[in-house]
């Protein structure tokens, strides 16, 4: 009897809160099309780094990495093309939180050795660099009558082709290991001069700088699309951080701040890439007695 009464006695608050679910679906406050909510990578952080010290370094080097879209493994920070199903490609992931959440963008250098997070960006400076354009044209908006109108073309995310990825590779005493950290993150753009009809000789431009430190909490809560599956519960940090990406070192730190385009041409450059690897991973080995 005691079971019974309990449940008489709760069954009005459970109709209350079904009939105002059923209302809030009505009145379109609380549409779920899934039968479960979504809160994996929207709520995801990123996962803190180990602390080092300054002392325990006892090795470091920066290194520039050029990651190229066109590659099968790099296709997931090119996808989708246009915003589908809640998923953006990296490139529209950066310029959204530039432009809604006050991610910072700077000033991409002509040289690639310096500092490049000390000159900041407007986002008309941005919109510039990605290729919008505005020019002024007469047209005739009545028989015999004309006007100078402003014709404005829109940027194309899709005209980035390649990343440049800065980062620093260290061995940290302490711990006794090769790390690394991602220091920035830099959109390059592919493009063609007006007169070349033909598109046969692409330029490319280094649009911005993002600092990946700063971003990082964005791309931690921007899932990657995937053309076989609706779930991935991958986010563009996870692809970062987890090396989930092809690249080939384009510079390293060096006295003459000259990357390796300047200095060797076709097979050489990815032999030259390989040696830095190589040395790199050589300098790890011989820190060990076996």
């Amino acid at each position: 009897m005691r079971k019974s009464f309990k449940f008489w006695a709760l069954l009005p608050l459970m109709l209350f809160f079904a009939f105002a679910d059923l209302m809030a679906q009505g009145t379109g406050t609380h549409v779920q099309p899934l039968p479960y909510r979504e809160v994996h990578i929207a709520n995801d952080v990123p996962m803190p780094y180990q602390y080092v010290r300054e002392a325990d370094v006892m090795w470091s080097r920066i290194i520039w990495r050029r990651i190229e879209l066109s590659e099968k493994m790099n296709h997931v920070l090119a996808l989708p093309a246009t915003p589908t199903r809640g998923t953006k490609s990296l490139i529209d992931v950066i310029l959204d939180g530039i432009h809604t959440q006050g991610l910072t963008a700077y000033r991409a250098r002509a040289s690639d050795a310096g500092n490049e997070f000390d000159v900041i960006m407007t986002e008309d400076e941005i919109h510039v660099e990605m290729g919008a354009a505005s020019d002024q044209q007469v047209v005739e908006v009545e028989p015999g009558v004309y006007d100078t109108v402003t014709v404005t073309t829109p940027y194309n995310s899709a005209s980035i082709n390649s990343y440049l990825v800065k980062e620093l590779w260290f061995f940290d005493k302490q711990r006794s290991v090769m790390d690394v950290r991602i220091i920035g993150v830099c959109p390059i753009r592919k493009y063609y001069r007006p007169d070349d009809f033909d598109q046969t000789s692409p330029l490319y431009k280094k649009v911005f700088w993002v600092h990946y430190p700063e971003a990082r909490p964005l791309l931690a809560r921007s899932q990657i699309y995937s053309p076989y599956t609706d779930v991935t519960n991958i986010s563009f940090d996870d692809i970062f951080q987890k090396r989930f990406f092809s690249s080939y070192i384009f510079m390293e730190s060096n006295p003459y701040q000259r990357a390796i385009l300047e200095y060797e041409t076709g097979l050489e450059v990815l032999l030259e890439s390989d040696r830095i690897k190589t040395e790199i991973f050589n300098f790890e080995q011989d820190l060990w007695e076996y």
